[in-house]
């Protein structure tokens, strides 16, 4: 049986790696283990647990319907231009400020490809036109696209806070400085790449697809896609007397950006409810289809010979944390489901590894996301590179460095 699962394990990252759909792929997996095991109905009832994670839905369900409206009144478009038009002004910042920008907004708009599309198509023509080759433009925004690290949205935060039973921005509390200290790396390492390779300035766009949109962002409308996450941070550290909800902040900036933009109220209704809606179906989709996949890893024993396996070996268990994610995701293209798997199966048993849940649950979920931000195969680098009109190959091949780094540091950081 432990055979048999492991081949099923590996047909599933053979698969993740062939970019068939994650749901179906995690889903599929985990019912054969659990069939295989004579015991088809625990990866059906994971399924139905899965469904009703009440700290989970209402994190991710609110942020991301908070985002889809601030899409529909285009104040994420003023963030993104009063970002870009500050680092039009410090050309040595160009590249290094490109891979924080990209970060710092995609707390406000927590998912990859999203922040991608809509930070690339502005941030990579501007430093296509200053002169920076076009794999380096490209590579210094995908690089800042796991900022959502520091967002109460992102699948993980709530996740890891479910299973070690405190509240979401504690555990952002708890990684927060080694987010900001991997961003930092990544950040360097895309600049000094620059230097080395020549591709920092000198650059002439063969096509008018280097010139940047003219845009006069408003700053109070800019302002607000951050007020939640502000709100929220406030709340937690104690600047303000109350600790405030997640869904309750998001709705705070919702009817902020209405009053602001004086846009439709029911179509600010209508989006709202929208992005809840298919929010469940992507995101908390590939959670619960994670679910079945590690419900049928405890069907056919895999999950129990893996937890003995790493109490059994010390000091593994850390690097099996740090790195089995990272591997997986720069193979599959996707960090959340090596994470989601990974959080499921091993991280409640922390303690026995001589480490918090919460910190076994962190290193997992933000060494799952560098290994996506260097993964050629991902959404989000494929993005990037055909806006600059490049290989993705080239893109990761520039954020590789970094990121690789980054996941020592911050294992030893969280550890």
């Amino acid at each position: 049986m432990i055979v048999l699962g492991i081949v099923v394990v590996f047909a599933a990252i053979f698969l993740l790696a062939k970019r068939y759909e994650t749901r179906m792929v995690l889903f599929t997996a985990g019912l054969l283990m659990a069939t295989l095991a004579r015991n088809p109905l625990a990866a059906l009832n994971a399924f139905s647990k899965s469904m009703t994670i009440v700290g989970l839905i209402e994190a991710i369900c609110s942020v991301m319907g908070f985002a889809l409206v601030m899409k529909y009144t285009e104040c994420d478009k003023h963030l993104i231009h009063l970002v870009a038009n500050g680092l039009k002004k410090v050309r040595p910042l160009l590249i290094p400020g490109a891979t924080l920008g990209t970060f710092a907004i995609n707390i406000a708009l927590p998912t990859a490809a999203g922040v991608s599309a809509a930070v690339g198509t502005i941030f990579i023509p501007i430093l296509i036109a200053a002169g920076v080759n076009p794999a380096t433009a490209a590579a210094a925004v995908y690089c800042g696209t796991f900022g959502s690290m520091l967002s109460p949205g992102l699948a993980h935060n709530p996740f890891v806070a479910n299973i070690a039973g405190m509240p979401v921005m504690d555990v952002i509390k708890v990684h927060a400085k080694a987010d900001v200290v991997a961003v930092l790396i990544g950040a360097t390492s895309v600049t000094v790449m620059a230097y080395l390779l020549k591709e920092n300035k000198g650059y002439v766009a063969e096509t008018g697809a280097a010139s940047g949109e003219r845009f006069k962002p408003n700053v109070l409308y800019a302002v607000i896609p951050v007020l939640p996450v502000l709100i929220l941070i406030s709340g937690a550290t104690g600047l303000i007397p109350m600790k405030i909800g997640v869904p309750p902040a998001m709705l705070i900036g919702v009817l902020i950006g209405l009053a602001a933009t004086r846009k439709s109220p029911t179509q600010v209704t209508k989006i709202f409810f929208e992005g809840m809606g298919s929010s469940y179906g992507s995101i908390i989709g590939i959670i619960i289809a994670a679910g079945v996949f590690v419900g049928g890893m405890e069907a056919i024993g895999l999950v129990k010979a893996f937890t003995n396996l790493l109490i059994n070996s010390g000091p593994m268990a850390k690097l099996a944390a740090g790195f089995g994610p990272f591997v997986l995701a720069v193979v599959a293209g996707s960090g959340d489901a090596s994470a989601l798997a990974f959080n499921q199966a091993v991280s409640p048993h922390a303690p026995q590894f001589g480490t918090s849940i919460v910190n076994m649950g962190s290193i997992a979920t933000l060494s799952g996301a560098l290994g996506r931000t260097m993964s050629p195969v991902s959404g989000s680098a494929i993005i990037c590179a055909s806006i600059a009109g490049i290989s993705p190959m080239e893109v990761a091949k520039r954020n590789a460095p970094g990121m690789i780094i980054a996941a020592f540091v911050v294992m030893f950081m969280l550890f």
